[in-house]
């Protein structure tokens, strides 16, 4: 995948629209933006704002992955930012809401294999968030992690040791290790990041 282009410049209504939208629906003050987990190349972090999504590029993110539901990046414009910062095809998408339930496979495989895969370029560096980064990014942060061979239990000490806000939710995680256990398959369709939503 190589490494990343130079980011776009950003501007046009959609940038307004995020700027405007990610003030009156914020990221939780109690979580932090970004947090680096150890030496993986993968950071877990919030919704990014108006202030913060241009400080991606200088942390050396090259791909990110958007673990929000449908309805929360149209109201925040956050999806439509990060394609025009990063491109198309270096931004994925595990649409979920975070209700504490089980996660169907189909809603954030394509995302995990997307950022695992990704990672095969030793300079690329994943982003993934959702709206606080505490447990949307986490599930996928945890599956990613596990595709790219850590142990359960070394996924989640990965995480909670370095993202203290992290919460692994256990109907997330017995989502993963199911999938795992059943062989990786029950993905549904891949989802090319570059398609429209």
């Amino acid at each position: 995948m190589g490494s990343a282009p130079q980011p776009a410049p950003l501007r046009g209504w959609r940038v307004r629209h995020h700027r405007l939208s990610t003030r009156v629906y914020p990221p939780s003050r109690n979580t932090a933006w970004l947090t680096w987990l150890g030496d993986e190349r993968i950071a877990v972090g919030n919704l990014p704002t108006a202030a913060s999504i241009v400080r991606l590029p200088d942390e050396g993110v090259t791909h990110v992955v958007n673990c929000r539901a449908r309805l929360q990046t149209v109201v925040s414009g956050d999806l439509a930012v990060e394609r025009a910062l990063f491109g198309r095809e270096r931004v994925a998408r595990a649409a979920m809401w975070d209700d504490g339930k089980p996660k169907p496979p189909a809603l954030w495989t394509p995302a995990a294999r997307f950022a695992a895969d990704a990672l095969d370029d030793p300079e690329a560096r994943v982003f993934i968030h959702c709206q606080a980064g505490r447990r949307r990014s986490v599930l996928v942060a945890y599956a990613v992690l596990r595709l790219r061979g850590h142990g359960s239990d070394s996924a989640e000490r990965l995480i909670l040791d370095h993202r203290t806000e992290a919460q692994l939710v256990p109907a997330y995680r017995d989502s993963v290790e199911r999938w795992l256990a059943d062989g990786g398959e029950d993905d549904g369709p891949p989802a090319p990041p570059a398609a429209a939503q």
